[in-house]
């Protein structure tokens, strides 16, 4: 945890949406007018002492292999500090790494190392490919009463939830938005949305565990 008062939220910068997650975030402090910066962290020690961590999207074999075996071997740092309780949203590629299992809806199993720290079962590119994609209205307990535009890409759907794990957001039945403790996971970009509410429901759980 970060000594400094303001509130430090790290975006993971090896790949994918690390811009759009940092500006996000930026947005939201600002709206809740809360100090505090999002920046990118890739190193050990700079993963170690943020108050919050953010997954971005991206392609999740990719994420995976390069936390694994380059930046430092980051992949059980990351792993650490989730399981210590530090607050994490992961969106869609990140789910995906979040999740103790993880399939594609073509290739069946894949050989990819997942972090295992959200007790779900994901099933990869489940609405299809990246000619796919769409955009989506969503009711989102986490944050009242008014949609959340849903951006779909590539994105992935739970298949199974463990003990604990709670359902903020669905499509036909189908599973898209998850939360365990401090963990939230997104088959869907609220970085792209242009709606901050996600992010200012992580900061406020961010700022309670900082008080705890």
């Amino acid at each position: 945890m970060s000594e400094n008062k303001e509130l430090s939220i790290g975006v993971l910068a090896v790949q994918g949406d690390i811009e759009e997650n940092i500006a996000a975030s930026r947005n939201a402090l600002r709206e809740m007018d809360v100090a505090g910066d999002a920046t990118k962290v890739i190193y050990p020690e700079q993963i170690e002492r943020v108050d919050g961590l953010i997954l971005p999207g991206g392609e999740s074999t990719v994420v995976s292999n390069l936390i694994t075996i380059q930046h430092g071997g980051i992949f059980q740092t990351i792993r650490k500090v989730i399981s210590n309780g530090l607050p994490t949203l992961g969106t869609c590629a990140g789910m995906i790494l979040l999740s103790r299992r993880a399939y594609d809806r073509v290739i069946g199993e894949t050989k990819q190392r997942l972090l295992g720290n959200l007790d779900i079962e994901v099933e990869r590119n489940a609405f299809g490919r990246q000619p796919d994609s769409f955009e989506l209205d969503l009711e989102i307990s986490l944050i009242g009463k008014v949609p959340f535009r849903g951006v779909f890409i590539r994105s992935p759907v739970v298949k199974k939830v463990g003990n604990g794990v709670s359902v903020f957001a669905e499509i036909d039945e189908k599973i898209v938005g998850v939360r365990h403790k401090n963990i939230f996971a997104t088959a869907f970009h609220p970085e792209l949305a242009g709606d901050t509410r996600l992010h200012k429901e992580f900061i406020n759980c961010i700022i309670k565990n900082k008080q705890e």
